[in-house]
């Protein structure tokens, strides 16, 4: 019977998940989405174009496996990848 191999990403007696690794850009991103900012408004504020911004968001939810933004904004917190003032 073969050997199973074991992932060397799989926890082993941590409850904690570790954080993905974000781009300094992707780490923008999430910043000012969570302060309410459109795609538009991210877009100009950083002199790229909506689609682009798009393609960062997306890559976010995938990275930290979610749906939707309400759910990214919670995993962020979560994962503590928002700075500590940001809920205050």
């Amino acid at each position: 019977m073969p050997s199973v191999k074991r992932s060397p990403s799989r926890q082993t007696g941590s409850s904690r998940k570790l954080p993905p690794v974000l781009t300094p850009r992707q780490k923008q991103i999430l910043r000012l989405v969570a302060e309410g900012l459109t795609n538009r408004e991210i877009g100009e504020q950083f002199g790229i174009s909506v689609r682009t911004v798009e393609v960062h968001r997306f890559n976010l939810m995938q990275k930290l496996k979610v749906r939707n933004v309400a759910q990214l904004l919670r995993e962020a917190l979560v994962l503590r990848l928002l700075p500590k003032n940001f809920v205050s």
